[in-house]
């Protein structure tokens, strides 16, 4: 596990410690159950959503009496019915937080995720005897409905590099910038573009993750996972103009393993990449919104485009189940089975010979 992986493993672990020990006590063990089964996200992810629910219970009639989420035990979640459950995802439609004075909204997504998070509390108790009543099982998911699948075309892929590598269309101010950071940015740009790996993964490498012997990249995947990516000669001669300028940086104390470095000499932020990602998109492709998931998606399509291999596609991607890459793809493969139609002739147009 890179050192990155660790540290962030190490910052959620204490955050969610923090949110469990003001959870109700049920949750204490809940947790440590699933510790094995599910990534450090995963339970944070979790924790924050049961303590909007647990919340939002303590206003409720089942809850009378209760000061704090502490307080609430195995008799108040008995009562606890499929119509609750469905009025808590009507309240987090639009709400204030106790701890906001801004007015915060869930769309359908962020519903069937706080659902999903009841639903695994509910079923571990159920399951270890300790509650007789399973409601958020008879709550049916809320619909999700598609969302376009945004990337760039391949002009669109031609004009980002030109713009990195060149800085035209940047502000002024930008311009400073660029030029201290052209290099880097340009391997940023192209290790998304030639890898299709996420954010997370690439904030998270460590200059000895890289092997220009074998042109692969250690990456963590979603879980914690190590895997090695391939990379091809465009990503590799990026990435080897990078590590020559990468050597005369000395970074901060704690960052030395860091790949891609701030300019304050600093590991580099999701936050920043999502930002230097947006910079140059905006003049490549001004009518799209891209983010690094948006050129990792833009990947998968020229690797769809190019093998028509989805099986391929997903394991390039680190998608678990193949469902996942397919639904992305649907609309490319409704334009190869439209080719299909049309490239078997019934009857030759040809005029016949005299």
């Amino acid at each position: 596990m890179s050192e990155y992986s660790v540290e962030k493993t190490q910052k959620y672990t204490f955050k969610l410690r923090e949110l469990v020990s003001e959870l109700p006590k049920c949750c204490t063990d809940f947790f440590r159950g699933i510790e094995l089964t599910t990534g450090i996200m995963t339970r944070y992810g979790y924790a924050v959503d049961l303590k909007t629910f647990f919340t939002y219970l303590l206003d409720t009639d089942i809850c009378s009496g209760l000061k704090t989420m502490r307080e609430i035990g195995y008799a108040e979640l008995e009562k606890i019915d499929s119509v609750t459950i469905e009025c808590f995802l009507e309240y987090v439609s639009l709400y204030q937080d106790d701890d906001a004075s801004e007015l915060k909204m869930n769309g359908e997504r962020a519903k069937a995720r706080k659902l999903s998070a009841i639903r695994a509390l509910f079923k571990y108790l159920y399951k270890k005897e300790r509650i007789k009543n399973n409601a958020p099982a008879l709550v049916d998911t809320p619909k999700l409905h598609e969302k376009p699948i945004i990337r760039l075309e391949p002009d669109e892929v031609s004009r980002l590099l030109s713009a990195v590598e060149s800085g035209e269309g940047l502000s002024e101010k930008q311009k400073q910038y660029h030029n201290q950071n052209v290099i880097r940015d340009t391997a940023i740009i192209t290790l998304f573009l030639g890898t299709g790996m996420r954010i997370s993964e690439l904030v998270g490498i460590d200059t000895d993750d890289l092997n220009f012997d074998s042109n692969e990249v250690r990456i963590t995947r979603k879980g914690g996972n190590e895997e090695m990516l391939v990379f091809g000669s465009d990503v590799r001669s990026a990435l080897a103009e990078y590590m020559v300028y990468r050597k005369s940086i000395i970074p901060c104390e704690g960052h030395e393993k860091a790949l891609f470095l701030s300019m304050q000499k600093k590991r580099m932020s999701v936050r920043s990449l999502e930002v230097l990602v947006k910079k140059y998109a905006q003049i490549a492709a001004p009518l799209k919104k891209i983010s690094p998931h948006k050129l990792r998606s833009t990947y998968g399509t020229m690797l769809y485009r190019e093998t028509g291999d989805i099986y391929l596609v997903a394991d390039v991607l680190g998608h678990k189940d193949v469902n996942t890459t397919r639904k992305h793809y649907a609309a490319m493969s409704e334009d190869r089975r439209r080719f299909a139609a049309e490239v078997i002739k019934l009857r030759d147009d040809r005029e016949p010979e005299e």
